[in-house]
């Protein structure tokens, strides 16, 4: 059955943000147009940080300048990183920019050029910055992360070259196209992915643990054989983002699970997973804007 959004009085918050994204993304290309010598030269030792969604946009970020330029690069949780690694610059991302454990380790790595992406640019991860990147027209009012999240990975996949106006037309395309699947149907998403599209895949499982309260996971594509295929069934949905091996998703449709693969740009197919993820919040009853237990920021004491 091919499935429509679930239908509300009231439209959310973050169901205007995941349609703002395709003139967001194009908007954070242009700024990068603007930012000679704001960002790692292409040949630099980088270490990328962040939390939560922001920690996923790194892991993205790190596997794909690695793969365009060769250039070592790293993602690290903020309270993980390393403070002494020999890096030749680090990017920091907090849409918030008060993200206690992003500021710390800026505090602590004074010694390396430290680049900032936020929404806000009155905030601690600024004033802990060298190089501030303001993305403030993709700030947020849901708790949720959507556009700010893929904006800045937007600039970021500017940064190291990558055209993004198949992104950008396939972001369209995402809005426009009924989810491929009812989600009320099931109860059991997995995100697989492979190369940079693994760190959109584990945003993809928070999308939907955060806004609809659901179990998600994610894995790389070819390790999710190797344990995590045993508690796929019927009810279970493995969806794919970027090249992954069809093997792996005949030896899913063999359990029963509904396979969805993805055809669109990754980080557009992010947003039929938002989507959905706002979808299945709405049949349980959940208010995707404020999902329990979660606040916009983690400000430690």
């Amino acid at each position: 059955m091919i499935a429509s959004d679930v239908e509300s009085a009231e439209v959310s918050e973050i169901a205007r943000e995941i349609a703002s994204q395709p003139a967001c993304w194009g908007q954070a290309a242009r700024q990068w147009a603007q930012l000679a010598g704001a960002l790692p030269s292409p040949r630099a030792r980088v270490g990328a940080v962040g939390c939560g969604t922001s920690l996923y946009v790194a892991q993205a970020y790190a596997a794909l300048r690695e793969s365009r330029t060769g250039a070592e690069t790293d993602a690290y949780a903020a309270s993980e990183a390393p403070a002494d690694r020999a890096w030749d610059a680090v990017v920091a991302i907090s849409r918030s920019g008060t993200t206690t454990e992003v500021a710390r380790f800026l505090e602590t790595t004074s010694r390396t050029p430290r680049i900032a992406i936020v929404g806000v640019t009155d905030t601690p991860v600024a004033a802990a910055s060298d190089e501030l990147v303001d993305l403030s027209f993709a700030d947020e009012r849901s708790v949720v992360q959507t556009r700010f999240a893929t904006s800045a990975l937007a600039l970021l996949r500017a940064s190291v070259g990558e055209d993004l106006g198949v992104a950008i037309a396939d972001a369209e395309r995402a809005l426009e196209a009924p989810l491929p699947l009812e989600p009320a149907a099931h109860d059991h998403y997995v995100f697989l992915g492979t190369g940079w599209s693994v760190g959109l895949a584990n945003e993809a499982a928070l999308k939907l643990r955060e806004a609809a309260g659901a179990w998600s996971e994610s894995y790389p594509a070819m390790e999710y054989r190797h344990g995590p295929i045993s508690v796929a069934r019927t009810g279970s949905v493995v969806w794919s983002l970027g090249d992954v091996d069809p093997s792996v998703l005949e030896d899913v449709e063999r359990t029963g699970a509904t396979v969805v693969t993805g055809t669109l740009d990754p980080m557009a197919e992010l947003i039929l997973i938002q989507r959905t993820a706002v979808a299945l919040a709405e049949h349980r009853g959940l208010e995707p804007d404020h999902p329990r237990h979660l606040t916009r920021s983690v400000v430690l004491s």
